[in-house]
């Protein structure tokens, strides 16, 4: 399941999976938020926390987050994702140059760290 992390400005949308992440999350969570914070911001931010809850993605997940990324591509300006999933890492370090904005891996243990820059002008 994914769950919105309040507390973030307008232009930063902050999640957190937790459990396996499904299609049903994106479609009822995770899109929607997008969608709303697109509304008001030019440019997004995007804070994404797979910590130690997190145990999986269905390929019905992985699809609709392909899609996203790449339906508002010029519209990311920043990206963290915080884990200390090995494959995630791998993934994201691999596919970063599609994103024309930045986007950084921390580990768990430099959350606070990835909060700080992602909120940082």
């Amino acid at each position: 399941m994914i769950e919105i992390i309040e507390g973030f400005p307008g232009n930063v949308v902050g999640l957190a999976a937790k459990g396996e992440v499904t299609r049903k999350d994106y479609l009822e969570v995770v899109i929607p938020a997008i969608d709303k914070a697109l509304k008001h911001n030019a440019k997004l931010r995007l804070y994404y926390d797979l910590g130690s809850q997190f145990t999986g993605i269905d390929f019905g997940a992985d699809w609709e987050d392909f899609k996203l990324g790449i339906e508002h591509l010029s519209r990311w300006e920043r990206v963290a994702v915080v884990t200390d999933v090995a494959w995630i890492r791998h993934l994201v370090g691999a596919f970063r140059f599609l994103i024309p904005g930045e986007v950084r891996v921390f580990t768990t243990a430099h959350a606070s760290e990835a909060r700080k820059w992602i909120v940082a002008p």
